[in-house]
Formats: C-alpha cells, structure tokens, sequence
C-alpha cells in the first residue's frame, strides 16, 4: 500500500483547547492520519476515551496501524455527520471532554493521484472524500446545469469567472464528456483571462467542485448543531477551518449560540433561550511562521473554540431585556 502522508495542522494548538483530561469521552471527527488523535490519547490516559471518525479507508489504515497500542480508542468508517447514531450505538449519552474538527481533505488525498482533488496530476474527476459514494466530481462537471454550475462556482468557489467556465463546460460536453483532472483544468485556463495570482486558474472551481461532492459545508453546519445537543457542561469545541467559507460558518455558529439575544430591536421583550456557548477565543488562532515555513498549506488554517455552558448553568443568572424603554 503506498505510504500515507499527512501533515498534523496545528497539532498542539487544537489539542490543546480540549484541556483533556482522563476519564473524560472525546470526539475526533475527522482521524486522518491519527495525529490528533494520537496527542489527545496520550493526554487522557489512563481512564478517558477517544472516538474517532473517518471515511476515507486509507486514513483508516494508517491510523489503526499508527495508534495500535492504544486501548482506549475507538475507529469508526462512518461520517461525523452520524455522530449522533454513532455514539448512542456506543452507549454513550454526552461528550464530557470536547470534539474536534479538522475540516477539509487531507494531504495524502491531494496528492494520491488517482483520487482527482489536484488538477496538476492526471487522474479521472474524482474527489470523493468516501470512496464507496457513487457521486463524484466527474456527474458534477458531466451532469448539472449551467445555472447549477455558476452557483457553486460563485458560493463555493467564489470564482469570479464562473459564467464563463459554466458555460465553456457545457458547450464542451455536448461533444465529449471531461473525464480528467488535467482535461477540466486545461478549459478553464483556455478560456479564463491571464490574470496575474499566486494561485493556478483552477484553484477555486476544484475547491467548489470538491465541496459540492462532499457536501461539506451542508455536512459541517448541521452535525455542528447535532454535537450542541451531545455536549455535557464544560465540554470544548475546536474547529480548524482551512478556506473562508468554512470558517464563516463557524464564527457565525459559535456567534450566535453564544449571544444572550436574537430578537429584533422593536421587539419589546425578549424571550431568547440563553446562550449555550461561551467562546474561548473571538480571533482565531493561525499557525506559526515556523508551522507555515515546514508546511506551507497551514497558513489558510483557522482555529476557533467554544466551551458549552448549557441552558442549566446560565438560567439562574439570564436576565431578560426590555428594550425600548
């Protein structure tokens, strides 16, 4: 099997955040290569427990192999977007520790060839995040819309190009069918103007086009809401976001569970519900220049945690608003 690379992004910094403790249950979403995993299971011994999640076999793999001599962890091949079935057919009702999420594809998918996330190595239009999924990137490029093609290239990838590649994608597959990473990339050169950027032309419409796959941010936004309702009091967030898509998503989470109120300012009383988070910090946290000169795509990575502090511990001291007066 070829070797599994991966590069632990903010290895320290998100642990960190969780304060683990033994005897307490944590959640890795997103095991990849285990290197989190494997930090948080030596600060939790001997009595606290990890599940970990992913759906990428190769991960798996490496992983399991990396963290064997570990007793207290769990691997789960499933999405974290099952957190909730998961962990109830675990027999376990509340995370006590934290969760973490370290969002978006790994190293070792960008660069196995095969799996079509690069559009600087040949490989069919893949870009499945789980490999046993029957849609990929290629019924994506091959099968939507126009209309449907310039939104996701504008949402996902804000591409500012988007009608334009739309439609040179469309009037090409009437002919023939774009099959490969190079084939895509090549149109969008061709029929993009040269604009002077740090970034290839195809950067942006790959990035929409894997996010439209793995439907990612659909996936993030609402197992983030499932995992409110898993937290036990005290239990930390942390969320390492690599593109400012993502990261909006959660800064407006984390902000809107954390205000005291929602209501409209002509609304005269307020019955909001109180806050269920507390941010432990409202400025993300980036990588280090030394993080960022071994491993350069670091340097889009955004760390933000939260600590949930649950309906029962603020109600006694939640005042209600009047406004207006």
């Amino acid at each position: 099997m070829e070797e599994f690379k991966h590069y632990t992004v903010m290895l320290n910094e998100a642990v960190d955040a969780l304060e683990c403790k033994s005897g307490k249950i944590y959640v890795d979403c997103t095991l990849g290569g285990g290197g989190h995993s494997e930090l948080i299971l030596k600060r939790i011994q001997p009595d606290g427990r990890l599940i970990s999640f992913d759906i990428d076999q190769d991960a798996i793999d490496a992983a399991s192999k990396r963290l064997k001599d570990y007793k207290n962890l769990t691997i789960v091949k499933d999405s974290y977007t099952n957190i909730k079935s998961v962990l109830n057919n675990l027999g376990i009702e509340k995370i006590t520790g934290g969760v973490l999420f370290d969002l978006g594809a790994s190293y070792h998918q960008f660069n196995k060839g095969e799996r079509g996330f690069s559009f600087s190595k040949e490989a069919p239009l893949d870009m499945r995040f789980n490999q046993d999924a029957e849609f990929s990137a290629y019924d994506v490029v091959n099968s939507y819309p126009e209309d449907d093609l310039v939104r996701i290239f504008s949402e996902y990838g804000e591409e500012r190009f988007s009608k334009r590649i739309a439609k040179k994608i469309v009037e090409t597959r009437k002919y023939k069918k774009l099959e490969t990473t190079t084939e895509l990339a090549d149109l969008i050169v061709n029929c993009t103007p040269h604009v002077k950027s740090n970034i290839h032309p195809a950067t942006r419409v790959f990035q929409a086009i894997r996010i439209e796959v793995n439907q990612e941010l659909t996936n993030v936004k609402n197992t983030l809401n499932d995992v409110l309702d898993l937290m036990d009091f005290g239990a930390i967030i942390s969320v390492i976001s690599f593109h400012s898509l993502e990261d909006r998503l959660v800064k407006q989470f984390f902000k809107y569970h954390s205000q005291r109120c929602h209501c409209d300012k002509s609304q005269m009383i307020c019955h909001c519900p109180p806050p269920r988070l507390g941010l432990v910090n409202k400025k993300p946290v980036v990588a280090s220049n030394e993080e960022i000169r071994i491993n350069p795509p670091s340097r889009s990575a955004k760390l933000r945690v939260a600590r949930y502090i649950g309906v029962e511990e603020v109600e006694s001291g939640n005042k209600r608003r009047i406004q207006g007066i």
